[in-house]
């Protein structure tokens, strides 16, 4: 089974958000379950080329796009497992210093860069041994790759059998742009309509993945129904509806290899389900990295999040006084809405060594908030998986959430389940029942041995990526042998 992986970011190369860290693991797991698995990414500006051991090819792509051909270099290096990643580069798509981004607005050709680079990922086919049997495009960035597939690519024998996966890992980003970005991308004058890509007077290039690849997957089974909905199918839910019979749920998993506090560099100090005192160093070099007033009775709840009103920040504003009189220290770290940096900022100062903030993407101080707290809450609107309750568990670090997307599939009440219970949930979207399940948890700390046995229930939870990769290799095969694949 060959399979071509697409991808916009890819960890360690390039990231942003889970969609790197999923994109970094799944294909080594991939591998291991049997499949020949290419990985092919934008060679941002970025990327450390000289650390990653990136070697230029000598092939030249030729990028047929819009009536135009385009140029486009390609570079290769290796993630764990030995599995090949192929950098698309072309400077005037990709030589900049954000990804989809500069200070936070959006480039104007977002579109087309990465139309350019779904067609030349195709491409890239061309010098590789054999034709992929498989091409799996994940969110809008690489959404047209299905599109292509089926139409400029329909009559080319090198793909007559090559099939294809798109997984959407959040169904809020669609790649909108202007109906006038459709000759650049390559599109003709039949998919401006509604029942194709044109979504309130714009292009919604996601929809090009939704309605022309062969299978789609989300990244939990939860997720698969919510977007089914009106509340959580950004408008598409009629569409995602229609392809119910094709749309999967396949949970995302956890690189243990990476996210393990046995052997995590960024901690004060190793530990594990065996033997947890070195938390007790890393809880206090927690508080002294975030100047918190935290006796070594006081409870230390983490959060590790984009600052957005989707991840529950709103929520927890509005909580803030009652869930420091539950006696607690809040340790926050994330970046995003300037109005919601900017309340925290006032709350921060209003409650100096109660509420530590730091304002950065910085991947220390979250590996070390996750070792260093006692609880993580994610309070999300809506989440289609979630990856930090899963590294939470993994750290001995106890998740309250909220039950939607994934944070519903991987969480379990302790309450509701007390021999398999690994953390807190709630359900409505108000300050009460967040501080409903956070008074729970903080309930169960008191009691030395329940909390001992639900911390290392949790450490020991295994969500390695091995059991969605096969679920993945399944979804790949019965594609290949024209069987429908149950879905979720």
């Amino acid at each position: 089974m060959k399979l071509l992986y697409l991808a916009s970011e890819v960890a360690p190369f390039s990231k942003t958000g889970g969609l790197a860290d999923v994109a970094g693991a799944l294909p080594g797991a991939l591998a291991r379950a049997g499949c020949q698995v290419i990985v092919a990414t934008p060679l941002y500006r970025s990327v450390d080329r000289a650390r990653h051991g990136l070697e230029r090819k000598p092939e030249t792509l030729s990028v047929p796009l819009a009536g135009r051909t385009l140029e486009a270099h390609v570079h290769e290096a290796r993630l764990p497992g030995r599995v090949a990643v192929f950098f698309i580069e072309r400077d005037g798509f990709f030589g900049r210093d954000g990804l989809y981004d500069e200070r936070g607005e959006p480039f104007a050709d977002n579109a087309e860069r990465f139309a350019f680079f779904s067609r030349a990922s195709l491409e890239l086919c061309r010098f590789l041994d054999s034709p992929p049997d498989v091409v799996h495009a994940n969110d809008w960035q690489t959404a047209l790759a299905p599109y292509y597939l089926g139409q400029a690519l329909a009559d080319d024998p090198l793909f007559a059998s090559t099939r294809s996966v798109f997984t959407v890992h959040n169904l809020a980003y669609q790649g909108l742009c202007p109906g006038s970005a459709a000759a650049a991308l390559g599109l003709d004058e039949a998919q401006l309509g509604f029942d194709r890509l044109e979504f309130y007077g714009q292009l919604s290039l996601i929809k090009a993945g939704l309605l022309d690849a062969d299978h789609l997957t989300t990244v939990s089974p939860r997720y698969a129904s919510e977007i089914q909905t009106p509340e959580y199918g950004e408008g598409l839910d009629g569409l995602l509806r229609e392809r119910a019979g094709a749309l999967t749920g396949i949970l995302n998993g956890v690189d243990y290899g990476v996210w393990n506090p046995v052997r995590d560099p960024h901690l004060a100090a190793p530990y594990g389900p065996a033997d947890r005192s070195g938390k007790t160093r890393c809880r206090d070099d927690l508080v002294a990295g975030l100047a918190l007033k935290a006796e070594p009775a006081t409870p230390i709840a983490g959060m590790i999040s984009r600052l957005t009103e989707q991840k529950g920040i709103d929520l927890v504003v509005e909580a803030i006084d009652g869930l420091l009189d539950l006696g607690l220290c809040l340790a926050i770290l994330g970046t995003g809405a300037p109005s919601l940096e900017g309340q925290l900022t006032e709350l921060a100062a209003r409650h100096p060594g109660r509420l530590g903030l730091r304002l950065a993407h910085d991947e220390s101080l979250a590996r070390r908030v996750l070792a260093g707290a006692d609880l993580l809450l994610m309070p999300s609107r809506y989440e289609p998986c979630g990856l930090n309750q899963l590294h939470a568990m993994k750290y001995g670090t106890i998740p309250v959430v909220r039950a939607t997307g994934g944070l519903h599939d991987t969480v379990r009440d302790l309450d509701a389940d007390p021999e398999q219970g690994n953390g807190f949930k709630f359900e409505a979207y108000e300050p009460s029942a967040l501080l409903d399940a956070v008074s729970r948890a903080l309930a169960c700390r008191r009691e030395p041995e329940a909390w001992n046995a639900l911390v290392e229930r949790a450490m020991r939870a295994d969500f390695s990526w091995d059991a969605s990769a096969a679920r993945y290799v399944e979804l790949y095969r019965n594609l290949v042998s024209a069987r429908p694949l149950e879905s979720a």
